[in-house]
């Protein structure tokens, strides 16, 4: 919902049944999953990214950004 009608991108990301397992298993879930979890984090800085200015250099309010492929346009914030 909030992806397709906010432009935010929100994610829950669950590794197992136990929503809060014991305070002794934590820090081997840390080493277990802590590669892939910064791996991850490494993907925000892919894809595209700026602002988007008039001939001043002034931010443009609710400019549409479409990229061709995607099925899904942005709006940009106030």
């Amino acid at each position: 919902f909030s992806y397709l009608h906010t432009n935010c991108l929100e994610l829950s990301i669950y590794l197992g049944c136990d929503k809060f397992p014991h305070e002794s298993e934590l820090q081997q879930e840390w080493e277990n999953n802590k590669e892939s979890l910064l791996t991850f984090m490494e993907q925000v800085h892919r894809g595209i990214k700026g602002l988007v200015t008039d001939q001043q250099g002034e931010p443009i309010a609710n400019a549409t950004i479409v990229v061709g492929g995607i099925n899904h346009n942005v709006k940009t914030g106030r």
